[in-house]
Parts: C-alpha cells; sequence; structure tokens
C-alpha cells in the first residue's frame, strides 16, 4: 500500500514527475508484488475547499470538494500506468474488494466525509492484509516538531502508534488539514499491526526502495501487544 501525498499534485502539475511515479509502480508490479495506491488531494481541491468555506459551505461539503478533488488525482495516475491499472477508482469497500482480486494496480481517492486519505490507505491496507504501508510526504521522515517551522525538530528512526497518536491530535482536523496523520489511520495500523514507512517521497525511487527492503525514514510501529 502507498499513499501518495498531496504534494505529488500541486497546482502545476508535473507530468514527467507524476512518470516517475508511474515507472516505480510499474516496476514494483512487475516484481510480483500487489499494489494498492491512494492519492492525496493537493493543490487543487484545496483551493476549491478554501472558497467553499468562504462561501459559507459546512465541513461535510468541503469534504467532498476534497473526495472527488482526489478520486480526480487517481484518475490522472491510472490514465499514466494504463492497462496496468485498474480501470476504475473504487469509491466503496466493495469495490475496492473487486478491484483489488484483478491483480492490476489499484488506484483510490477519497471515499467518505470526515475521514483523509490517510485513513483511506490504513483500511484499505488491513481490508487486503497489506505488508506495509507506505507514506511518501514531501519530508524525510516523522520529526518531533515540524521541520518546516522549528529548526530544533530532529527526525525519528521510529515512533509507536501511541506516541505519533498523541503528536497528531495536535494538528488541524478540518478538511485537507491533516498534515501528520490522521488519528483514524493511526488507530487502524495499530490494531492490525501494519507496518508503516514515512519516507521522502519527493524522489519516487525511495517507494522502491523501502519495498526492497531499505530502512528509510521513520517507522511506525504498533504497540505492544
Amino acid at each position: 500500500m502507498v499513499k501518495l501525498g498531496g504534494h505529488a499534485f500541486p497546482l502545476g502539475l508535473d507530468a514527467e514527475r507524476l512518470s516517475g511515479y508511474m515507472e516505480v509502480f510499474k516496476k514494483i508490479k512487475e516484481e510480483g508484488h500487489r499494489l494498492v495506491v491512494v492519492a492525496g488531494g493537493g493543490g487543487v481541491p484545496r483551493v476549491y475547499i478554501d472558497a467553499a468555506r468562504r462561501l459559507g459551505a459546512n465541513e461535510t461539503l468541503c469534504d467532498q470538494i476534497g473526495i472527488e478533488g482526489a478520486r480526480l488525482n487517481a484518475r490522472l495516475l491510472i490514465a499514466g500506468l494504463r492497462e496496468d491499472a485498474y480501470p476504475n477508482v473504487p469509491t466503496n469497500v466493495q469495490e475496492i474488494g473487486a478491484a483489488f482480486e484483478s491483480g492490476k494496480i489499484v488506484v483510490l481517492g477519497g471515499l467518505y466525509p470526515a475521514q483523509s486519505t490517510d485513513a483511506v490507505a490504513a483500511m484499505t491496507s488491513e481490508l487486503i492484509g497489506a505488508s506495509m504501508l507506505i507514506k511518501a510526504t514531501d519530508t524525510d521522515g516523522i520529526y518531533t516538531a515540524d521541520p518546516k517551522r522549528d529548526s530544533k525538530a530532529k527526525k525519528l528512526d521510529e515512533i509507536s502508534c501511541p506516541d505519533l497518536l498523541r503528536m497528531s491530535l495536535r494538528e488541524a482536523a478540518g478538511a485537507g488539514e491533516y498534515e501528520l496523520f490522521d488519528p483514524v489511520a493511526i488507530r487502524i495500523i495499530d490494531r492490525s499491526r501494519i507496518p508503516t514507512w514515512f519516507i521522502d517521497g519527493r524522489k519516487p525511487e525511495n517507494i522502491a526502495r523501502v519495498v526492497g527492503g531499505e530502512r528509510l525514514g521513520t517507522l511506525v510501529r504498533a504497540s505492544k501487544p
């Protein structure tokens, strides 16, 4: 399972950069792995969400806008993956299961209001029995504080789910505002004991390196049983 963060989908989409992810996903599939990718929202839905809020929309409607934006990004990935991808974007659990059975790369966006794409990735990982979840972000791991705002923030090699949950609860929880990791997602990976890696997704090859067994970024480990 790969959660491709919104950093891969800025307002000015870079097709050449996106093609780098396509090559990595195809390589992972060619090596015999079954792969599901969840596309984050990125720049476009955030612009729409911000405009909707200024127009008085509630958070549920803003969530729906974010879902549709992430699904649009998923369709973009499917277009680039061509015959290697399942042709449709699943919109519920039943469709995810059917798509996964096809053996092709399955690409998702959002599913339900009040649920981030992180939660979609965690839930789908549990559903398919994923061997690992990789969150490809615009930083090289999890830090003790936001490294973009605090120069003293330190990168963590490992963190437990309870500790990550405490950190995440300090973050904003509005539509399009899950900056670290959705608390719902953390609880799912904890109960399912899914090894989860936060890596620098700005370099697509890092995804393949983690799948190949390298230790990159930050490992999120489940609570002790």
